[in-house]
């Protein structure tokens, strides 16, 4: 059969995540992994979930294994809305921070809309924009180009930002760039989406004000469990006025009806006792000395006109090499080398920049991680 005939006009649109590729032909287990953006395992709480779990049986009951409200159980909402200082009508829960990107993005875009972004960009976003259809710019180009400002009025419809170690370089806007932004969405009429899974992993330097707090009225902001509590129970949250998230919270009810209940008892109960800053304090020292071996050993191993980030927080450093090194066509060597990297230009709007590269520190063991950096360091010093 011609399967082809029966799939709808976004189809096409969809893109691969080269990342979930190599996971899907790897395991990660034998090689050097500095793919993906997995948190480190030693960072989940085990030795907490089972009483969790026993906790929530008992305090909640059956009412931790039925449905939920789309909005999120109400207990969750109100400890995120108590930890971030917002009213618990602007908190909605998500079933993953990537569900938060797809359902702004459903709400928000049509076909050839324009969202504004960082250039380079998160992943997993481009791939949420360009499944609606919609043209993804850099902010530079935009703020630089007068007459594509004056030929496409209307067009655009949000500015998308990593303002905290971003995904995939690691750097971090600082206050003043986070208010000339505002500036612009407000001259323009923008809505602005903040994704923040990362911002309560700071190693280093001053918290900044995070751009909701600048500009309420026309900020989505993005957070995850998935980096400070763990992955598996894909919960994410949304703060943000009330009018966006209502549209939003009838888009989710034809997508889940309602994000994992039994996980927002769980995330409830990490949260109210105290456990998730505990945990969160040995993750952010975890982090820290992962950071610190990793910035070492590329001061250690890597050749002369290689360049890096040296991020705050996050999970992720990102590696600039001299203009004539392909990371795209080096990669199937440095895996049959035992060591995994995403190119940097799976990042860029339009696939430019590859001579970059983004590792990810999180995830691959301290004991394995120079043996991965000496690989790679060895392989680029044969191209330089």
């Amino acid at each position: 059969m011609d399967y082809k005939k029966y799939f709808s006009e976004d189809v096409p649109s969809f893109m691969r995540s080269p990342v979930r590729e190599i996971f899907s032909k790897v395991n990660l287990e034998e090689i050097c992994s500095f793919a993906g953006g997995y948190p480190a395992a030693v960072t989940f709480p085990t030795d907490v979930i089972p009483g969790l779990a026993g906790k929530v049986l008992q305090k909640y009951g059956a009412k931790a294994l039925q449905y939920g409200p789309t909005q999120g159980v109400p207990e969750l909402r109100q400890e995120i809305a108590k930890r971030y200082e917002v009213p618990v009508s602007q908190v909605q829960i998500t079933t993953s921070s990537q569900q938060g990107i797809d359902v702004c993005s459903r709400i928000l875009l049509d076909p050839g809309d324009i969202v504004l972004a960082n250039n380079p960009v998160y992943l997993g976003a481009l791939q949420s924009f360009k499944a609606y259809r919609a043209r993804i710019l850099p902010l530079t180009y935009y703020y630089n180009n007068a007459d594509f400002r004056k030929d496409n009025p209307g067009k655009v419809k949000f500015i998308y930002v990593i303002p905290d170690f971003n995904n995939p370089t690691g750097e971090t806007m600082n206050l003043r760039e986070r208010e000339a932004l505002v500036g612009i969405a407000r001259e323009l009429d923008l809505i602005i989406v903040e994704d923040s899974p990362y911002r309560e992993l700071r190693y280093s330097g001053q918290e900044i004000t995070p751009i909701r707090e600048l500009a309420p009225e026309r900020t989505l902001h993005l957070g995850s469990f998935s980096k400070i509590f763990a992955p598996g129970f894909r919960l994410g949250w949304i703060i943000g006025p009330e009018p966006l998230l209502e549209q939003i919270y009838v888009c989710k009810q034809c997508l889940d009806l309602c994000p994992p209940v039994f996980d927002q008892y769980l995330a409830t109960e990490f949260l109210c006792g105290g456990a998730l800053d505990r945990n969160l304090n040995k993750t952010i020292e975890e982090y820290r000395q992962r950071r610190d071996l990793m910035v070492s050993l590329l001061e250690k191993y890597m050749p002369s006109g290689v360049s890096w980030t040296h991020p705050q927080g996050g999970l992720f450093i990102w590696l600039t090499l001299p203009e004539h090194i392909d990371t795209v066509a080096l990669y199937e060597k440095s895996l049959a080398a035992g060591v995994a990297y995403v190119a940097g230009s799976f990042f860029y709007v339009d696939g430019s920049h590859r001579n970059t590269m983004r590792l990810n520190f999180s995830y691959i063991e301290r004991a394995k991680m120079e043996k991965g950096i000496k690989i790679l360091a060895d392989i680029l010093r044969s191209d330089v």
